[in-house]
């Protein structure tokens, strides 16, 4: 079995059922995660939308072919206590009934894109809803735009959302399908431990990356304010 404190603010190349298969019962605190829909999503590179600039163009994928798998939710119910998984309406035939649904309205405008994404929940908890812009070159925060490096990538601001409602400061969160790392960004923003799982590898050193760019900003903004509270 693998020693989650050896795995701990990680990022592990391989594939995600393989290396849950080898963690043991709750041995983390939260999944939160966006697997394959299985809808060929940018299979061509992009995908149609009719949004204001030219969308952003990735390299063809394969991964969208097959959706999530019920084993797979197996394997996440296994490891955790609680799950966050994204694309709901795809799912609905293995995951559980819910009463508590994230709703993220995406305020995108008029176009063929998806108006909101659903998240399923393991929570007891009510519906909630999290307005965060997600339009081509229109983001919420338009001072702090995410860049764009997976296709089905997730803003860093709805991941810090959804870890400050459903977890707790110093938590284990986990991500199977971790992609570009947001997940694991954010739980590096927001003070939480955290492990990503991700078969690419390329998107594993995009991770790694945008992890450290996180810690390192969050080491000049104390600095900051070191010196500023010394100025005082």
């Amino acid at each position: 079995m693998l020693n989650i404190k050896d795995i701990t603010n990680t990022i592990i190349q391989g594939d995600c059922l393989e290396v849950m298969r080898d963690m043991d019962n709750n041995c983390v605190d939260l999944i939160i995660t966006d697997p394959p829909y299985g809808i060929s999503a940018y299979s061509k590179g992009t995908m149609g939308g009719g949004v204001l600039a030219k969308q952003s163009t990735f390299e063809p994928t394969t991964w969208d072919f097959e959706p999530f798998q019920f084993m797979q939710f197996q394997a996440c119910d296994w490891v955790s206590k609680n799950q966050i998984i994204f694309g709901f309406n795809h799912f609905c035939d293995i995951l559980p009934p819910t009463s508590s649904v994230i709703v993220w309205d995406k305020d995108n405008g008029d176009n063929n894109f998806a108006d909101c994404e659903l998240a399923w929940t393991s929570f007891k908890t009510a519906v909630r809803k999290v307005k965060w812009k997600w339009q081509g070159m229109l983001q919420e925060r338009m001072d702090n735009k995410d860049k764009r490096y997976h296709p089905t990538q997730k803003p860093i601001g709805v991941m810090k959302w959804i870890i400050e409602k459903y977890s707790k400061p110093d938590d284990l969160i986990l991500d199977p399908f971790a992609g570009s790392g947001s997940t694991c960004v954010a739980a590096e923003l927001m003070g939480r431990r955290y492990i990503g799982i991700e078969q690419d590898s390329k998107y594993c050193e995009i991770a790694r990356k945008r992890i450290q760019e996180a810690k390192d900003s969050m080491g000049l903004f104390k600095n900051k304010m070191v010196i500023e509270s010394e100025a005082k």
